[in-house]
């Protein structure tokens, strides 16, 4: 770092200004520009001009890192709507358990979806996940029904409607309690 002493020429390393150092007071240091007006800086703020003393690249690169503000890293921000989303999706539509569910009889499919969403239901609470979604489509609502009845079963499930804009009326929400 260049040392100042009165009578010095000085310029900023921010502005166009040029003078003499007029005081120095610490780290402050008063010039009096070309102009006739006196100026207050602190000495980081100001170089040496060529005439007086030479000043390195070096002091110069001192000064410049010394006034550089370290740049934030840019992390992608996690939304709260994006927080919030379950973490697990089950899928209780027949046809994507089975290949052919025309051969199947309404209450075998009804036992398949249940046993699906409680299989489903039981891995979730092992991986301590939080929230489980399952779709399971309006139709006429006897899905829903046993569905409810089935989480009725477990102490430490709340379950609610699931995002009506991402899902419509066809899911339920469970959240799962972890520490019960």
């Amino acid at each position: 770092m260049a040392h100042f002493k009165i009578g010095d020429r000085v310029e900023t390393m921010d502005d166009v200004i040029k003078g003499k150092v007029s005081q120095i007071e610490g780290t402050e240091i008063t010039i009096v520009t070309d102009d006739g007006f006196p100026m207050q800086f602190q000495k980081n703020e100001l170089v040496k001009t060529a005439g007086d003393i030479h000043v390195s690249n070096y002091e110069v690169a001192l000064v410049k890192k010394e006034k550089e503000i370290p740049k934030r890293k840019n992390r992608k921000a996690v939304k709260p709507k994006e927080r919030n989303l379950p973490k697990l999706e089950v899928d209780l539509h027949i046809n994507q358990l089975v290949k052919n569910p025309k051969s199947l009889s309404n209450f075998d499919m009804l036992n398949l979806q249940l046993e699906t969403a409680k299989r489903q239901l039981d891995f979730a609470i092992g991986k301590r996940i939080q929230k489980v979604v399952f779709i399971h489509g309006v139709g006429e609502g006897i899905l829903r029904e046993e569905l409810y009845s089935l989480f009725r079963k477990y102490d430490n499930v709340n379950y609610y409607d699931a995002d009506y804009q991402k899902y419509g009326l066809g899911a339920t929400e469970v959240y799962i309690y972890q520490n019960y």
